[in-house]
């Protein structure tokens, strides 16, 4: 007898939920859930103290009726804090001895309540950094107390502490961490370099930006008999001074990462340790943490030794000396570099033979003056002195991988923060494919290795043709998020069963943990981590606002920069298109702006088109398409929005052969609507939607591209394979 199945339960009809809260400019918010298709509703007296993009607990007390309409609920609980550090403006009560913080406009916090006991020296006006510490009893207000007055004369100092503190990040370590600091022991005994491999007779470099304080991995290379050579990849042993538990640990728990902005290091962990004690300077001996490997110049591994060490860096190699060498083949140990990347482009070409995808590496790096202000702009391309470092550094997170994913631990997986990558979501590669196809891009979608395959053939047909980053930049957005997770389902883009990230403890807390369950398991010690899961989700939602601070940093700072060209016109490429205009990004600077519609009218009227990705003009026909070249003008460059203008600097010429004039009014409108995709504004609950992406347009939140690609350093930041990988 057949049993009746159960109907499926509608997660709708659920009472409480979980989810992050986005607050709109009315004052109400909404409430994103995973799984849901429209998010929940939540007026501004139901809110108990939430903010924007707080992880919330809420009830549901209004159900939508036969999948009309939309539920509403109330907060029930705050699980975590986006941030608890807001800027703005302080206006000071001398009389009554309070003040109130009046937070930047589009912060969604109502104005801070300080003390008198908290104000100091602060005088109406003047800019703040403060913490909110409590919530009043009755007012359910917040009240803060003042971690930093802030120079407003500096405008780009202000301006980059308002990131930082925008996107989370505290500006300063605890007393209590600079305390800790102070009691650790700098000297390295000879008892601890006797527990260790010693390689300080070995000849060891580093490779670096040139304008990079800390470095945290060295690579060793010493030949052996029967065309063998010992190859060791050489890690800061963050772990030796970084102890479990203590204030030290947990502000790095809690940060996840150093942040790279144009001009500066938020580091992760305090300069003593990062550029000092942790630092493989040269000339130095330093503790380290190393995976060693027997190869040939194919390529091949004999066998390898995960293990402690202690080092004595011989050379601080520049990326730029090394290129030379590898160029010229003279310079500094030019056998052993010329060998290293020899070895290294094999590693690579294995790699993309085994189905990893080859996207290319561009950074925005900034020439900025003694004020911090940018006086020119230059694209970063990885070259083969950063593959040589990107490969082994790889290589050495690889085989941690491995290794560790081999351990049971009563019949289970050791909890190990992996770091992961999907396989690309279906329905997005199809939209995809069809994009490809209209630049003449054929895509197999049968499998993983075939689509990898053809993203490659893709990204090499298109190198060096005007549609070539948008490809690129799409195809990334196509791609799922990299993540830390104890799920080890290996990682798609770059075609490995198994992968972590070990070779960056001074600057990524995973590689923390990542050394303490190595060293673990190397004693055959494992203490299985419960929070494991719990810290993994930590460290990749602060990758992911670190991310924002970086893009919203080198956002200013284009601006800054455009400033001095208005009026004056540039080649560009089509990025993104909407209804309301389209996005250019200049070709030598890649500075992105606007063309609105409403300048467009003046000289055609225009449909968007979803499928062909364009505007199109319907009386002089002519198609603005992504990755279309075109000539912009710079209209207006707002630094308080981070946003630039541009107007089309061209005539469209009329099916008739003449310029179409239009009928528009030809008054230029800088700005216009511009709730594009990635911005920080949000959309008021009149016009908020589920999906507020447009065509080509960044993904929710700022969407970083997230497929893993190699990323040039910041601002003394790591190089390409180093920081992406």
């Amino acid at each position: 007898m057949n049993k009746k199945k159960k109907p499926k339960k509608d997660s709708s009809q659920k009472k409480t939920f979980r989810g992050t809260l986005e607050m709109t400019r009315s004052g109400m918010a909404f409430v994103i859930v995973e799984g849901l298709t429209k998010d929940i509703l939540v007026k501004q007296k139901n809110l108990n103290t939430a903010l924007d993009g707080d992880e919330v607990l809420l009830d549901v007390i209004k159900q939508q009726s036969k999948g009309m309409g939309r539920m509403e609920g109330v907060v029930t609980d705050i699980l975590k804090r986006k941030k608890t550090e807001f800027t703005g403006t302080l206006e000071v009560n001398k009389d009554k001895g309070f003040a109130f913080l009046v937070p930047e406009r589009g912060a969604f916090v109502p104005d801070i309540y300080i003390p008198a006991n908290s104000l100091g020296e602060a005088k109406t006006g003047d800019k703040a950094v403060v913490r909110i510490v409590a919530w009043g009893e009755q007012t359910r207000k917040p009240v803060g107390e003042i971690v930093e007055l802030l120079d407003a004369s500096d405008t780009n100092d202000l301006a980059m502490k308002e990131i930082l503190v925008e996107s989370g990040f505290p500006l300063s370590f605890p007393d209590q961490v600079m305390a800790e600091l102070q009691e650790i022991r700098e000297k390295i005994t000879t008892a601890e370099v006797r527990k260790r491999k010693d390689f300080r007779k070995q000849l060891t470099f580093t490779i670096d930006p040139v304008d990079a304080k800390d470095f945290d991995d060295a690579i060793s290379i010493k030949k052996l008999r029967g065309g063998y050579y010992e190859i060791g990849v050489h890690i800061a042993d963050v772990s030796h001074y970084v102890l479990p538990d203590t204030a030290l640990d947990k502000e790095s728990d809690k940060r996840a990462t150093s942040v790279y902005l144009p001009d500066r290091v938020l580091p992760m962990l305090p300069e003593k340790i990062s550029n000092e004690l942790c630092s493989l300077r040269p000339h130095e001996d330093k503790l380290t943490f190393s995976a060693v490997f027997q190869m040939n110049e194919k390529g091949e591994i004999k066998q390898h030794w995960l293990g402690r060490t202690v080092i004595h860096s011989k050379h601080r190699f520049t990326y730029e000396e090394v290129q030379d060498i590898i160029e010229t083949k003279e310079g500094p140990y030019e056998e052993e570099v010329l060998l290293l990347n020899k070895i290294a482009q094999l590693l690579r070409k294995e790699r993309f033979d085994h189905g990893a995808i080859n996207f290319s590496s561009q950074e925005v790096r900034f020439k900025l003056d003694e004020n911090g202000a940018p006086i020119g702009i230059v694209i970063k391309e990885s070259k083969e002195a950063h593959q040589l470092i990107e490969e082994f550094m790889l290589l050495a997170n690889r085989t941690v991988a491995e290794y560790v994913a081999k351990i049971r631990i009563n019949k289970q997986p050791v909890p190990f923060p992996y770091r992961v990558h999907d396989t690309p979501d279906e329905d997005k590669l199809k939209v995809f494919s069809v994009f490809a196809h209209k630049f003449g891009h054929k895509f197999d979608l049968d499998n993983p290795d075939s689509i990898a395959r053809s993203f490659n053939k893709m990204l090499q047909l298109a190198k060096g043709k005007p549609e070539q980053h948008v490809l690129e930049t799409i195809g990334i957005r196509t791609m799922a998020k990299a993540i830390y997770t104890p799920d080890n389902i290996g990682h798609y883009g770059l075609g490995f069963e198994h992968y972590c990230h070990f070779t960056s403890p001074i600057r990524r807390y995973p590689d923390v943990m990542v050394h303490r369950v190595l060293a673990e398991c190397l004693a055959g010690e494992v203490k299985p981590d419960k929070q494991m899961e719990k810290k993994c989700r930590h460290s990749s939602e602060m990758e992911r606002k670190a991310m924002e601070a970086e893009r919203a940093a080198n956002k200013y700072k284009q601006v800054e920069y455009m400033q001095q060209f208005i009026g004056e016109s540039f080649e560009g490429v089509i990025s993104g298109v909407a209804h309301f205009g389209f996005w250019v990004e200049t070709v030598d600077t890649k500075c992105e702006g606007l063309v609105s519609i409403h300048n467009l009218l003046a000289k055609d009227e225009f449909k968007h088109d979803e499928s062909e990705y364009a505007l199109i003009g319907l009386h002089t026909g002519r198609k603005f398409r992504i990755g279309d070249k075109v000539k912009i003008r710079v209209l207006a460059a707002n630094l308080t929005k981070r946003q630039l203008d541009y107007d089309l600097d061209e005539e469209l010429p009329s099916p008739a052969g003449k310029p179409y004039r239009g009928k528009a009014d030809k008054k230029e409108r800088p700005g216009g609507s511009r709730n594009r995709p990635g911005d920080r504004s949000k959309p008021d609950d009149r016009n908020r939607s589920g999906d507020r992406s447009k065509t080509g347009g960044r993904s929710k939140g700022g969407g970083k591209p997230s497929k893993e690609k190699p990323r040039g350093g910041k601002g003394g930041g790591k190089s390409a394979g180093k920081k992406g990988a």
